[in-house]
């Protein structure tokens, strides 16, 4: 099972929203939503509240490749996020997801019995490659208790 395939069996709002998980590695995660009219927003394009759960699934996407083997000591949960919508978005749309610290830094620290903090960079995207907005989500890996 893929780590795409996984989010759309345990996470609802990716299967409600029609997100194809096209790239899934613990250095990249791009996810795609599809162009659907019940999910645009006044001027005719995907709704923020669309575009903000997109670039938070490709975040998650990339956390769970490269933490997945973590799963069973940590649970990775989402601290804060902040996005800004930079240009109108229409039709469909892309999320780049890059994590913002290295894999190996960031499971040293859960070995050393802290609780990791690190920023996952997302990039929105039209179908001409404009920048439609930007997206940083701070994770953490809660060690189980």
């Amino acid at each position: 099972m893929t780590v795409g395939d996984m989010l759309l069996a345990t996470v609802p709002m990716a299967r409600t929203l029609n997100l194809e998980f096209l790239e899934t590695t613990s250095e990249r995660a791009v996810v795609r939503m599809p162009d659907q009219a019940d999910y645009h927003n006044h001027v005719g394009g995907p709704h923020a509240g669309a575009m903000f759960t997109l670039a938070e699934s490709a975040s998650g996407a990339i956390v769970i490749a490269a933490f997945g083997d973590q799963l069973s000591r940590a649970v990775p949960l989402a601290v804060k996020a902040e996005i800004g919508y930079k240009k109108l978005a229409m039709g469909v749309v892309t999320a780049t997801a890059t994590l913002g610290r290295p894999v190996a830094e960031v499971v040293a620290e859960l070995d050393a019995g802290k609780r990791p903090e690190f920023p996952v960079a997302i990039e929105i995207q039209r179908a001409d490659g404009a920048v439609t907005g930007e997206m940083t989500v701070v994770w953490t890996l809660r060690p189980n208790a």
